[in-house]
């Protein structure tokens, strides 16, 4: 469909510039009215799929709050909610479609039941690196198809946050080989989960703040949620005490704040620039917090004896052939699949051939310099 095909420059990369423009143009209305907005007194509740203990990735729906309500002033307030206080965290996409809520912050690939080409807006398997992710979306019309096919859904999509590179999950016992998947029970979402299927784990999908029970109680075998910070406040390690690398299936995962779409359209032009804004700042923002937060949790994690593992080859390679047979498979069935995957690969073998020259050869050989250790 021509509305779903991916354009070159993206106006989420402009979104800085609106808000400036957007302040600019209340600081001017304020001047002209004796210091008061002549803009409305707007009020939205924003539901998410976090719980509040996972402060970073919670924070950045807090962000995009913050930053909205400091832009006008107080004029277009947003009110977040955890995931269960309004609707479960899984379903913000059904809350945002039918307006119980204006907006949401969640994962686009927790809806891949919907449309499997959700999946990109998050991450797939063996995908992008975070910086990848956001060039992707910013400068490679990522998220013009991404807003594209959840205007089917009624909403509009924005970038709204990153958690950086992720690791490889929880498991109570080791997984030494491609054998040892099979019938496994693993909380894992999104095409992760259908490779893992494929490899013969038992998959769940789960949100965050059910982690830590299922797993400690035997319910699951497996998890996997972001990294080390947010994995050790849901006390994952608790649980389980094998942690495996790499994320393969997670390189760079996006999140995304959804807009209903009749509430985006009643909105000001200057709130909504502004709201492109905060979702810009709090994507930018999260993945700093993270690369640093899990640095640091990594280390504790390690201090405390917890058994830091590597895939095996043969289930990388594995993984990586079920991967490929998945995407065929998807695209076969599924023609916004099928024309989103096109583009995307295009993207990503442009970026990786630029990659290998410009950031792989000095990161191996810093790798190598340092010894890999903390």
């Amino acid at each position: 469909m021509q509305r779903r095909q991916l354009l070159r420059t993206s106006g989420q990369a402009l979104a800085a510039a609106a808000g400036a423009g957007a302040l600019s143009a209340c600081t001017i209305r304020r001047a002209e009215n004796g210091g008061s907005s002549s803009l409305p007194q707007v009020r939205w509740r924003m539901a998410t799929s976090w719980p509040v203990s996972l402060d970073t990735i919670y924070g950045g729906a807090e962000t995009i709050c913050e930053q909205v309500k400091a832009m006008s002033g107080g004029g277009f307030t947003i009110e977040p909610f955890a995931a269960g206080e309004i609707v479960p965290g899984l379903e913000v996409l059904d809350a945002v479609q039918a307006g119980s809520v204006e907006c949401g912050h969640t994962a686009s690939y927790y809806y891949v039941g919907k449309n499997p080409a959700f999946a990109f807006g998050t991450a797939v398997p063996f995908g992008l690196t975070a910086q990848q992710q956001n060039a992707w979306l910013y400068q490679g019309g990522g998220n013009e198809a991404m807003d594209a096919l959840f205007a089917d859904f009624g909403a509009k999509s924005f970038p709204a946050g990153n958690t950086g590179g992720q690791l490889g999950g929880w498991f109570k016992r080791p997984v030494d080989n491609l054998a040892s998947l099979k019938g496994l029970k693993m909380r894992i979402p999104g095409l992760g989960g259908k490779v893992m299927a494929n490899l013969g784990v038992n998959v769940q999908v789960l949100p965050g703040g059910e982690i830590y029970l299922a797993l400690e109680r035997g319910a699951i075998d497996a998890a996997e949620f972001t990294g080390p910070y947010d994995d050790e406040k849901l006390g994952l390690p608790k649980a389980a005490k094998y942690y495996y690398y790499p994320g393969w299936w997670e390189p760079g995962p996006s999140l995304t704040a959804l807009v209903n779409r009749t509430a985006w359209d009643k909105l000001p032009k200057e709130y909504q620039a502004m709201f492109s804004t905060a979702c810009y700042q709090a994507n930018l923002g999260m993945l700093s917090k993270y690369e640093q937060r899990n640095s640091e949790a990594l280390l504790r994690l390690r201090r405390q004896g917890i058994k830091l593992e590597a895939y095996s080859n043969d289930i990388l390679e594995a993984a990586k052939e079920a991967t490929s047979v998945l995407f065929a498979d998807l695209a076969a069935d599924d023609a916004s699949f099928r024309d989103l995957l096109e583009r995307w690969r295009l993207f990503q073998k442009e970026t990786l051939n630029w990659n290998r020259i410009n950031e792989l050869p000095l990161a191996k050989f810093n790798t190598r310099a340092e010894g890999g250790e903390g």
